[in-house]
C-alpha cells in the first residue's frame, strides 16, 4: 500500500512500479459496499493526503480536485460558492471523486445530472509507461496539433482514434441507450458527435487504462430548496411500472423500496423511523424535487401527485431531518440486503443491473419468477435431502422410521 502525500508522489512511486514490472491498482474508495478494489498489485490510496481542492471557478461552474476527496467533503467546500457536484451514491460519505470516476457512478441523482461521466470535463492523467498529460475534449485542430508533436502520446491518440473509426457502426448501433449505463469502456464518447472526449472515454475505466492524478469537474448550483414525495403501490414492480409517468416531471432524485428492503433495515434496527413516513403499499418510489425555494419544490411534487391521480397513495417529508432519515434507509439497502439473515447467502451485484425505465416493471417481474423457480428447486432438493438423512440408507430402514 502507498499513500502519496502528493500527485508528484504517486507519479515517483508508478516509476518505481514500472521500473520493476510491478502492477498498480489506483484506488479511490469507498464507492462499493466495502470500499472494496480486485488484484494483486501496489495499491495506490488517495484518500489519505491528496483530497486538495485546487481551484473553483464559480462562472464556468468547475473545479480542479485531487482524486482523493470525498464527495460530502468537496460538496461541503463548494457550499459557498453555491455550487456542488451533481451525481451523488449512496455511499457519498466516504466515496472519494477517483472512485467515482474509476466506477462511473452515478446514485439516486442520476434522474437530473447523469452518471459521473457526464460531470468530468478534463483529467490529467498517466500512463504505466510514464506520459503525464491532461485530456478532455479534442477538435481536428488539437488533434493534428498532437500528432505533429510526435512521441508517445501522438501514437496513443492515433490509435483511439484508429478503434473508433474500426468500430464506429458496432459503437452507434450496438451500444445500448439507456441512461444508467456503467459497464464496459465509453468507446461512445470517442464519437464525433461526443467531440472525441478522451476523459470521458477513461470513465469508468477502473484504474485498468491510466492514473487519474487530477480532475477538472463541471458542477451543478446548489437548488434554493427540496421536497420529498414518497408515493405507495401495491408491490414493488407496480412502483416500477409508474416510473415512465414520473419521469417527465423531472425529478432531481428518483429511488425504490420494497417491503422486503424495510423488514430487513428492520431487523437491524435501521428504518424505523424512516418507516413512519411510508405511505399505503408494498412497494414505494421516492422521488425529490428541486426548486428556486419551497414554494416551487412543492409544486412540482403536487403537479406529479395530481397526474397519478388515485392510483396511489403519497406522502410529503417536509422536515430535512425526517427526509435525510428516508434517504439514509435507502442508502443502507444494499448493506441490509446484501447477507439477509433469514434467507440463502447472497452477494451484492445485482443493484447495478441497468435496463430502459419503460422496461422495469417487467424486468422486476422477470427476475421474482426466477427467484420463485429457484426457490421450488431448492425446497425439491431440500426435500431429496432429507429423505436422504431420514428415510432408506444402504437398504437399511433408518432408526424410528418404517
Amino acid at each position: 500500500m502507498v499513500a502519496p502525500r502528493t500527485v508528484d508522489d504517486a507519479v515517483a512511486a508508478i516509476d518505481v512500479c514500472r521500473r520493476h514490472e510491478v502492477p498498480v491498482l489506483s484506488r479511490g474508495g469507498g464507492t462499493s459496499l466495502a470500499g472494496q478494489c480486485c488484484n494483486t498489485a501496489v495499491v495506490l490510496d488517495w484518500s489519505k493526503f491528496c483530497h486538495r481542492v485546487e481551484s473553483v471557478d464559480r462562472e464556468r461552474r468547475t473545479a480542479v480536485v485531487e482524486p482523493g476527496i470525498a464527495l460530502d467533503v468537496l460538496n461541503a467546500q463548494l457550499a459557498e460558492h453555491g455550487l456542488r457536484v451533481g451525481p451523488k451514491p449512496s455511499t457519498h460519505v466516504s466515496c472519494t471523486i477517483g472512485g467515482m470516476i474509476g466506477n462511473n457512478s452515478c446514485g439516486a441523482s442520476a434522474q437530473a445530472y447523469g452518471k459521473m461521466v457526464d460531470s468530468v470535463r478534463r483529467l490529467e492523467v498517466l500512463t504505466y509507461d510514464g506520459v503525464r498529460m491532461w485530456v478532455g475534449e479534442t477538435d481536428d485542430e488539437e488533434y493534428r496539433s498532437i500528432l505533429a508533436a510526435g512521441g508517445r502520446r501522438a501514437e496513443l491518440y492515433r490509435g483511439l482514434r484508429l478503434l473508433r473509426d474500426r468500430h464506429r457502426v458496432g459503437i452507434r448501433t450496438q451500444y445500448p441507450d439507456i441512461p444508467r449505463r456503467v459497464s464496459g469502456y465509453n468507446l461512445d464518447s470517442l464519437l464525433d458527435e461526443n467531440h472525441f472526449h478522451v476523459a470521458r472515454a477513461l470513465v469508468g475505466s477502473e484504474s485498468t487504462l491510466v492514473t487519474v492524478l487530477r480532475a477538472e469537474l463541471d458542477l451543478a448550483p446548489t437548488p434554493g430548496a427540496d421536497t420529498l414525495v414518497v408515493l405507495g403501490f401495491p408491490d414493488v414492480t407496480v412502483a416500477a411500472d409508474a416510473v415512465p409517468r414520473v419521469n417527465p416531471h423531472e425529478p432531481t432524485a428518483l429511488e425504490g423500496l420494497d417491503h422486503r428492503l424495510i423488514e430487513l433495515e428492520h431487523s437491524r434496527a435501521l428504518a424505523e423511523q424512516a418507516a413512519q413516513h411510508l405511505p399505503a403499499g408494498s412497494g414505494w418510489l421516492m422521488v425529490q424535487f428541486s426548486g428556486d425555494d419551497q414554494d416551487a419544490a412543492d409544486a412540482k411534487a403536487r403537479a406529479l401527485i395530481d397526474d397519478l391521480g388515485d392510483s396511489v397513495s403519497a406522502s410529503f417529508v417536509h422536515d430535512p431531518h425526517e427526509e435525510k432519515q428516508m434517504w439514509a434507509a435507502r442508502e443502507a439497502g444494499l448493506g441490509a440486503t446484501a447477507y439477509p439473515p433469514d434467507g440463502p447467502e447472497t452477494h451484492e451485484g445485482w443493484e447495478d443491473a441497468a435496463v430502459p425505465p419503460e422496461r422495469l416493471g417487467d424486468y422486476l417481474r422477470r427476475r421474482a419468477g426466477r427467484r420463485l423457480l429457484r426457490a421450488g428447486g431448492q425446497l425439491r432438493l431440500r426435500a431429496r435431502a432429507l429423505r436422504g438423512v431420514h428415510g432408506v440408507r444402504g437398504g437399511q430402514a433408518a432408526p424410528g422410521r418404517p
